[in-house]
């Protein structure tokens, strides 16, 4: 039986360090801080921590951020969060250089935020992540290459 990094709760975490794209280094080696899991934010908070994370060319992390929200709401609200966590881990395999694992998540991220167009909740520019998911997918279906370009949250 091997040793498996667990948290209080008995649960599986991975110790190893990891990169600015959360991709695991080798034990040892010098990673980027993690980004603490399972801190409750009100959704203001969620969202400029978020766009930090994004602005730092740290999508992955953003995609923690995203995901504690998530864990938290429920409802229409839980949706929000996951399509805006999609949207993050999409830009992360841009960033990666993963084509179609890009394209995936930031096409299903921009579908499913779709009920929230008009509602625009908590001033989240919609429209504007939309339009950037979709441009940013149809980018790397042409390109080998695509230089990862942050989205803004709550628009210009």
């Amino acid at each position: 039986m091997t040793d498996r990094d667990r948290d209080e709760a008995g649960r599986a975490r991975n110790a190893r360090p990891r990169d600015g794209l959360g991709r695991p280094l080798p034990y040892g080696a010098d990673g980027v801080e993690r980004q603490p899991e399972g801190i409750e934010r009100a959704p203001e908070d969620t969202i400029a921590e978020a766009q930090r994370l994004l602005d730092a060319g740290r999508p992955f992390h953003a995609h923690e951020v995203f995901e504690d929200a998530w864990k938290a709401a429920d409802g229409a609200e839980r949706e929000l969060w996951r399509a805006l966590a999609q949207l993050a881990v999409g830009l992360t395999h841009v960033a990666r250089g993963n084509g179609n694992g890009a394209v995936s998540l930031l096409e299903r991220g921009a579908d499913n935020i779709e009920p929230f167009r008009e509602a625009r909740p908590h001033g989240i520019d919609i429209p504007g992540l939309q339009a950037w998911a979709r441009e940013m997918a149809d980018e790397v279906k042409v390109r080998a290459r695509v230089e990862p370009v942050a989205p803004r949250l709550l628009g210009q």
